[in-house]
Order: structure tokens, then sequence, then C-alpha cells
């Protein structure tokens, strides 16, 4: 991206957890560019990001029974769960280096077993099938599984007590799994990127519109100041634009051929939410259910224990919803304003074939109080009413995509756009998200600034805070458990092994 000697000026749309991310790698690697990062909140990390606004779970593919489907012949597909994996350890070696090195502080994780938890004879043989699919590769060569209702007693008693001898349950279990507080990691990685030089945080300043300058040179990112009451200008060799759910509209305002055909499909979340510590405290874990029938990735069924603000409490759900919004303090504009002549042909598509999620968010607006503790009672039976209120969680914006042979396809990853010149890139889509930040924001450094990642010296850095970069962990076991059993080390994070309990069970 042009003469090594010049200063670079790289906007960062969006201050939530990928353009911290983003903004740490690039002053770490390239340490006299000038960064600024535009934040139309009063405050960081409030959309995405914030802490009740997603699940918090360091995904790890442990527990999440929608990465490994049945194949048509009944064996499991780890391919996924595999990946994302390997893309969380990734994560953890890059936050376990700024912790050693005392640029953030380590609070923001903590270790919190994965469980997956299923009912009825039909489930449980999947999920007996998944265990021990996944038991064949080191990064999973610890989960247990049973169906023995002592075991599942200690494993999650608030989940076994008073249950009906005639339920038929099982669960697998890792002790490595983790609990991630995004909204106090963004902030530290922001408050260590503010004190370095070159860089300014603006809050309170939303992005408008990003165009080519006259000479085509540069970028101008033009803003509107809140707290100033001005508009502003910023110029920019490279602009990321991590929003949330605004990215697909700013992505649009660039006019680059790659946003062409690309639309957005919103969908809302709710938790049910409990700080009675009586019940918190009998339950340490995430435990992940089966997604119901025409229901979208992100609204598994758990039960989660969740540390925030220092206090332990329980999250249950995520209870899908609609909403034209594509941020939890947008507006309800934003996904009309989306639509143009380039995507209005996918999204209507989309929305032909995909009739069976339509219908099933439709009756998850509908659902009553009562119906959600009914939900919460599979999980949990003796649940009191009482003990829990509702919270809107996030907003979030599934891709769209005009694909060439099939038309417009709904897509429930994430997905980072790409000018051809590498000097604009957006990120679109939800989970697993900010689980695999250092993995996407290391593909972004790959594709923009690939220059700079030709650098003896850059090779290196990278390589200090993330040893495994340039290899593969799926093929490397045993460098694996060692990289995880040092980042688990420094973070705090206990490492599994196989009891003789869990034998038995």
């Amino acid at each position: 991206m042009g003469n090594e000697n010049i200063v670079k000026e790289y906007v960062l749309v969006g201050a939530g957890i990928m353009s911290a991310t983003l903004g740490v790698l690039l002053k770490e690697t390239d340490p006299d560019s000038k960064i600024t990062i535009i934040e139309r909140l009063k405050e960081p990390a409030r959309e995405s990001s914030a802490s009740w606004n997603n699940a918090g779970t360091g995904h790890g593919g442990m527990c999440e029974m929608n990465y490994t489907p049945e194949r048509p012949d009944g064996s499991i597909d780890t391919a996924k769960a595999l990946k994302v994996n390997e893309e969380f350890e990734i994560s953890k070696q890059f936050w376990a280096w700024l912790v050693a090195k005392n640029k953030i502080a380590g609070d923001f994780i903590t270790s919190t077993p994965h469980i997956s938890f299923v009912f009825g004879e039909k489930d449980i043989a999947f999920l007996e099938k998944r265990v021990e699919a996944m038991k064949k590769f080191p990064q999973f060569n610890t989960m247990a599984f049973s169906k023995d209702r002592e075991v599942l007693k200690k494993w999650v008693p608030l989940m076994m007590k008073d249950r009906p001898q005639s339920d038929k349950v099982a669960a697998s279990r890792m002790i490595e799994g983790a609990d991630v507080n995004y909204g106090y990691l963004t902030n530290y990685l922001l408050k260590y990127l503010a004190s370095q030089k070159g860089v300014v945080l603006i809050t309170n300043c939303e992005a408008k519109d990003i165009r080519k300058s006259d000479s085509g040179k540069k970028w101008i990112v033009k803003c509107r100041d809140f707290s100033a009451k001005q508009k502003k200008e910023f110029r920019a060799d490279f602009v990321f634009i991590g929003a949330g759910g605004r990215a697909l509209n700013l992505l649009q305002k660039t006019k680059i051929p790659e946003s062409k055909g690309y639309g957005g499909f919103p969908v809302s979340g709710l938790w049910l939410i409990c700080a009675n510590q009586e019940v918190v405290s009998q339950h340490n874990a995430k435990v992940y259910g089966k997604a119901a029938l025409g229901a979208p990735p992100m609204s598994v069924p758990h039960l989660d224990r969740r540390k925030i603000k220092g206090e332990k409490e329980l999250l249950f759900g995520p209870f899908a919803g609609f909403s034209t919004k594509f941020l939890k303090h947008g507006s309800y504009w934003d996904f009309f304003r989306s639509l143009g002549l380039g995507n209005l042909i996918p999204m209507m598509q989309v929305g032909i074939h995909n009739f069976s999620l339509i219908k099933y968010l439709v009756s998850q607006v509908l659902l009553r109080p009562q119906k959600r503790l009914e939900e919460l009672r599979k999980f949990y039976p003796d649940a009191k009413m009482k003990d829990w209120k509702l919270s809107i969680a996030g907003q979030r914006v599934q891709i769209i995509k005009d694909e060439k042979t099939k038309g417009g396809t709904l897509e429930f990853g994430t997905e980072v756009v790409h000018s051809a010149d590498g000097s604009v890139a957006a990120l679109l889509g939800a989970s697993p998200g900010a689980s695999t930040s250092v993995y996407i924001i290391l593909d972004v450094l790959k594709s923009s600034f690939p220059e700079l990642l030709q650098k003896e010296s850059v090779l290196k850095k990278l390589k200090e805070m993330i040893p495994s970069y340039g290899t593969s962990l799926q093929d490397h076991g045993e460098l694996l458990l060692k990289i995880r059993e040092n980042s688990h080390r420094i973070l705090g994070l206990k490492m599994g092994k196989i009891t003789d309990l869990e034998k038995a069970g």
C-alpha cells in the first residue's frame, strides 16, 4: 500500500472488539502509523461487544452441537468445530501475551466448563457419537460423556434438581471452557491503544459517508461529531468498517464493486437473567442444548453462569426476535435504507427460501412469559419466574449474499469484505464473532497489508504475540496442547483431565 517511509493513516469505524483488536495489532506491527477510531455512541463497546449483548462464550467448538452436524450416513462432521477451536486458541494466545506483558488486565476471562446437554434417546445417541468423534483429536481428548444421573448431578446440580426420573438426559463436558467479558476486553484494548503515540479515539461521533478523495489516493470518512456539534472529515489510506450491524450500510457507501449483492437480515434477542445468588451458586458452567427446528444458530438455547462487573449471574436464552434495526441503539429505518437494486432480488429470494426461519421468528416474538418459563424449565425444572427478569440482548445482522449458482443465500457466520486494492475492509455477520476476533483480524492484515507481513521484523513480532502464527494447529496436536497449556496458565484457565468418575459415567 505505497511507500513504506510514509506514515500511514488508518481510520477504524466502530469501537468494538474487532476495531480494538485491529488497532493493537497494527500499532504493534506498524508503530509509526496514525490510527483514528470513531464510535457513534458515547462509550466504546456498547453494541455487540457489550457484556449482556452477547453470550460471552469463548467459542471453541466444545459444546456447540450446531458446529458438528450429523451426515446422511450417520457420521459426525467435525470440520467446523476443529476450525472454530483453532481460531479461539489463536485469540487466547494473543490475549495471554497482552496479559503477560502487562498491557491489559486478565480479569475479562473466567474458567467455566463447557457442557452439551440433550434430552431423549435420539439426541443422546447423537451426543455420544459426537463425543467419540471429537475425542479422536488432541484438542478434544479430555471431553467426558455421561448419562449417569449421579454424575450429571455433580456436573449440573441446578439442572438435575427435581428433574423427573422419566426424563432421559445426557451431557458432555470439557473443563477447558471459558466465559469471556468482551466488554471488559474491548475497553482494556482501547485503553492500551489510547496510551500509544498517534492513536485517537473519538466517541459520540457517527460516520455518515465513506468515499474516495478527488485524487483517488485517499479515503474520506465524513462524520457528525455530536459532542462538538459539527461535521468532521478524516483522511485515510485504509478504512476498517467494524460497526456491527451498521457495517453493511457504510460498506454500501464506499461503492466498491465488492459491496454489490450483499444484504442484511436483522435478528434481535432476549435473555432471561437471574441474580438470586442462592440459585446462581448452584450452577457453574455454560450449558448448550440443541437448536429448535428452523431456528437460527444464534438461537441455540443455553444456560450460562456469567461474571459481569464482579457479580455472578445466570443467563438463559436467547429468545429470538425481529426488528428492522441493524443496531440495538439504531434506527427502525436501518433495514429499509440497506435495500437497493444491487441486493433487492437476493433479499426476496432469501425470504422465499427461508419461510421456516421467518415463521420461527414470528413465533418467538409472540412468546408469552409463561412460555419462556416453560422453555427455561426444560433446563432448570425448579425455575421460578420471580427469580428471573427479561432483558433485551444485542441486535445481529445476518449476511445475505448473491451467489451466482444459488441466488440469494442467508449466511450465519462472519465474513470480511475487502476492496481489490486492500484499502477497505468491512466485517459483516455475527457468530462466532468476538471469540475468533484475532483470527479474523489476521485475515484483514493479510489481505490489506501484504507488504507489512513480508517484513522479517513484523513476522518475528507476530510469532512473539501468537506463537502458532503460520502453523496449522489442527495438524500439530502436541503443539496445540503445549500452547493451550501456556495460554491457560497465564489467563488463569483450567486444563481438563479424565477422572475415574467421568470414565465410570
